[in-house]
């Protein structure tokens, strides 16, 4: 006859080691996961292909936050220009409304910009060295910083970087559009001296025209100041000359 003592005991000891084996697979569940001999087709692929769609996501946000600066610009341009009486400050609103625009796109380009890191790391360190096995990893501790980029996930770039980025890519030419327009609606359908017909109210042309000057001479300093760019991927202009 057993005793129950010793059954209790062993019953204990049994769900004891069951529980070591559970904390043990838990602490251990990430390991091999992604192991240096795994192919396209396993657990990396699917990582590859979130991170894409996540990518995608943002990019679709830019272009949003685009398409509404360009239907602004377009129905300032549309009123400032339908008669003559009306005001040309209204270009200058247009401008102002494009830098609020420009703000939030540069907000949305420092996520994008997580994203589109962890691609290009991927791209760089598997699909390139699969494609190509001859080459070397661009980065032999690609591993560990992109486990600490999921663990921690951080920006990788300053407001400046991203809104230089905007500026060059879609915001210059858009500004310049506007300055055009306001500097053609202050000339052109006055016969005052563009300084008297730049005043705003109370403002006087001089205040108007300096303001602006130092709007545009900011934004060419932001854009075009030497750097060291951190945007991982990003086609600058140097990289799509075609070398001689």
């Amino acid at each position: 006859m057993s005793d129950p003592d010793s059954t209790m005991t062993e019953e204990s000891g049994d769900d004891a080691r069951a529980g070591d084996a559970t904390d043990a697979a838990n602490r251990d569940v990430g390991k091999g996961l992604l192991d240096e001999e795994m192919g396209p087709s396993g657990a990396m692929a699917h990582l590859y292909r979130g991170e894409i769609h996540r990518m995608k996501y943002w990019r679709e946000r830019l272009d949003e936050t685009t398409n509404w600066a360009v239907i602004v610009m377009a129905a300032v341009l549309t009123w400032a220009f339908s008669s003559p009486d009306n005001p040309h400050y209204i270009v200058l609103i247009g401008i102002a409304t494009l830098g609020v625009f420009l703000t939030v796109e540069a907000r949305r380009y420092r996520g994008y910009d997580i994203w589109r890191s962890r691609v290009r790391t991927l791209q760089e360190n598997v699909w390139a060295v699969g494609l190509d096995p001859e080459t070397e990893v661009a980065n032999p501790e690609w591993r560990e910083r992109l486990g600490a980029d999921y663990r921690t996930p951080t920006i990788k770039i300053t407001a400046e970087e991203a809104i230089a980025h905007r500026l060059r890519r879609i915001y210059l030419p858009l500004f310049t559009v506007l300055l055009v327009a306001w500097l053609v609606r202050i000339t052109a359908f006055s016969p005052e001296s563009a300084l008297d017909t730049a005043a705003v109210g109370v403002i006087p042309g001089t205040l108007v025209v300096a303001v602006v000057a130092t709007f545009v001479l900011g934004a060419l300093a932001v854009a075009f100041r030497p750097r060291t760019w951190h945007a991982r991927g990003e086609l600058l202009e140097e990289r799509l000359r075609k070398e001689e």
